[in-house]
């Protein structure tokens, strides 16, 4: 069994200070991706480099304390591309791919970063722009290998992915364009859909249980207030692996919960 966890860390020395690598010891992960790094290479040297035994590779952003991904692995890629090829976005550290081919097969496992336009319209409008580009990467990406990303996607795509969908239906993360673009990414017969959303693969109807943020404000985690803004986005042929999820809700993190998904895989 192959265990692949996503956790947004909201900064990686503050997750690890409280005990976020212990946990990753106990669970043992064979990846973790990790987003919201919020560190540069130089912080990273010699204290977070590995965890809980796994080797990270990182794609950090220019700016200090922001962004920034991650996947801490124990095996061996056969290659790292970090950034994705945009113009605009390499610069924010929103992409990290661990290549694991062999003679017999392509594949990937992803992790990644989607902006958030909650602060404003202008960040709003970025997050447009990043989903333009992104999509048709992901469209390449899959023509040419199996893939799974894990991604703080900033969207909640049902009703169901969120607490008060009704009341935030003209916020980000549940705008009508963003549902939208991920209805098309997902869409089983579009040219440019054949995607699958592991975790409602395995929890088509998960409510409550389903959500993986919480806002900092009032008691939105303690009243479960919460939105499902992290996936395991896969190709056909490995999201068909996936045998079992969990959202870990015990220690606290950060603001998002640990998704995990075990699938029937050896790297």
């Amino acid at each position: 069994m192959f265990r692949l966890t996503s956790l947004n860390l909201n900064g990686i020395r503050s997750a690890t200070s409280k005990g976020v690598e212990n946990w990753m010891a106990t669970t043992q992960p064979d990846c973790i991706c990790v987003q919201e790094v919020k560190a540069q290479a130089a912080d990273v040297a010699h204290r977070f480099e590995r965890l809980a035994d796994l080797q990270g590779h990182f794609h950090f952003a220019e700016k200090k304390g922001y962004s920034g991904v991650g996947v801490y692995t124990r095996h061996e890629p056969s290659d790292v591309l970090v950034g994705y090829g945009s113009a605009e976005f390499d610069a924010e550290g929103r992409y990290v791919e661990l290549r694991f081919d062999t003679p017999a097969r392509k594949l990937s496992i992803i992790s990644a970063y989607f902006p958030s336009g909650s602060s404003g319209d202008e960040r709003q409008q970025a997050k447009f722009r990043f989903l333009d580009e992104f999509h048709p990467h992901l469209m390449r990406v899959k023509g040419e290998r199996e893939f799974i990303l894990c991604a703080d996607v900033n969207i909640a795509h049902q009703p169901i992915d969120l607490k008060n969908w009704r009341s935030n239906q003209k916020n980000s993360g549940f705008l009508p364009e963003e549902r939208a673009w991920m209805t098309k990414l997902l869409h089983k017969s579009d040219a440019g859909g054949g995607i699958v959303d592991v975790y409602r693969q395995l929890q088509p109807a998960a409510t409550d249980s389903a959500y993986t943020w919480w806002s900092n404000r009032g008691q939105a985690y303690a009243n479960n207030v919460g939105w499902r803004l992290d996936y395991h986005l896969a190709t056909p042929e490995l999201a068909a692996l996936a045998r079992t999820e969990s959202i870990y809700k015990g220690e606290k993190f950060s603001d998002h919960a640990p998704v995990t998904v075990d699938y029937e895989l050896c790297l």
